[in-house]
């Protein structure tokens, strides 16, 4: 059993560096070089099909609402994200994507799901039930851990 745990320790260092390296890479050789991992993740928190408030995207990324609005007044001049106020309450600012924007989110969302079919090819739905029971585990090992520091 210990061997299996440095092993699959092992993989997930690796996976977890090796994802965010090809996810930067990518993005450096693109048209898309003017945006770095952390803006892209931010892109992806605000989402591709409904607009978000910045409390609600804020929350998604574990991060302040001053540190969000940073990055989102950095993504609006660079054309990824346009703010948009709410007709009926004109107090109440929407974010979301501007076709430069979805067009990186929906490349980005690519890989991923690549990445996924990729994971999975060759094993059978109950070895994939396994997998998700896993990576839940994982999930909800993380999840705990971050409420215990009270960062969500």
């Amino acid at each position: 059993m210990s061997h299996s745990i440095e092993q699959i320790n092992s993989y997930l260092i690796s996976i977890f560096d090796e994802v965010l390296d090809i996810e930067e890479d990518a993005l450096r050789g693109s048209n898309f070089s003017d945006l770095s991992i952390s803006e892209m993740h931010t892109l992806e928190a605000i989402g591709m099909y409904s607009e978000h408030t910045s409390s609600e995207v804020a929350k998604k990324l574990n991060i302040t609402a001053g540190t969000l609005s940073v990055a989102i007044n950095t993504l609006v001049k660079k054309d990824y994200v346009v703010r948009q106020r709410m007709e009926n309450d004109r107090r109440v600012i929407k974010l979301g994507l501007t076709k430069k924007g979805k067009l990186v989110y929906r490349l980005h969302e690519k890989f991923h799901r690549e990445m996924v079919k990729r994971t999975i090819e060759g094993m059978d739905d109950e070895e994939v039930e396994v997998l998700l029971r896993g990576l839940n585990n994982l999930h909800s090992f993380l999840f705990e851990l971050v409420e215990s520091i009270g960062k969500r």
